[in-house]
């Protein structure tokens, strides 16, 4: 669907992020970046992840100055806590058990930077997710499977978790890690990647 016609790199270690950019067609290396993830003191969600994003976009691009550089951060907000990923299994239950039967807001924060060219440009997007209304036991099958461990909020809604999600409103693919439309829009706004399109035979 699209193509690269520039150097570009994926600084993240998310499955799901190389995922949905392979999907479009666009070609792309990965490197993981190395970033202090803590929390500032009252920083809100859009200030997290949009600094984090900035962060791991940074600390592959300074490497490679030529290349262009997406990185991005997820965070899920209930009650106006940040919930990242968890760091056990109970910490995870006690995620799933305060978003059961409710609203949640998930933030991706999303970067594009090349460092040769002093180009930086930053943004989020903010979905509502509306989870059914489930037991602990539920819960506690989902996160006996493993697949709460290494995502925002303890879920994924592209795996497993997509049974505890009533309704989505909003861009899926943010909920899954990365904006897609608002991603490509900024490659395409900087010739990074181009529609794919074949030429009519004659």
């Amino acid at each position: 669907m699209f193509t690269a016609i520039q150097p570009l790199i994926l600084a993240s270690g998310s499955p799901r992020r190389r995922e949905l950019l392979a999907r479009l067609g666009i070609d792309f290396s990965v490197a993981l970046p190395e970033v202090d993830e803590s929390f500032l003191a009252n920083e809100n969600d859009r200030g997290y992840v949009e600094r984090l994003a900035r962060l791991k976009a940074e600390a592959v691009g300074l490497g490679q100055p030529s290349s262009w550089v997406v990185a991005a951060d997820t965070v899920v907000i209930v009650d106006g806590r940040l919930l990242t990923k968890p760091d056990s299994e109970a910490e995870a239950l006690d995620m799933l058990m305060q978003l059961a039967g409710r609203e949640h807001q998930v933030r991706t924060g999303f970067s594009l930077f090349r460092a040769d060219r002093s180009f930086l440009a930053l943004d989020s997007v903010l979905t509502t997710v509306r989870f059914r209304s489930f037991g602990c036991d539920w819960a506690k099958s989902y996160v006996q499977t493993g697949e709460p461990m290494d995502k925002a909020g303890g879920y994924g809604i592209q795996e497993r978790g997509g049974v505890l999600v009533e309704a989505v409103d909003g861009s899926y693919s943010n909920v899954v890690g990365l904006p897609l439309a608002e991603l490509v829009e900024l490659l395409c706004r900087q010739q990074v990647v181009v529609p794919a399109v074949r030429s009519a035979k004659s």
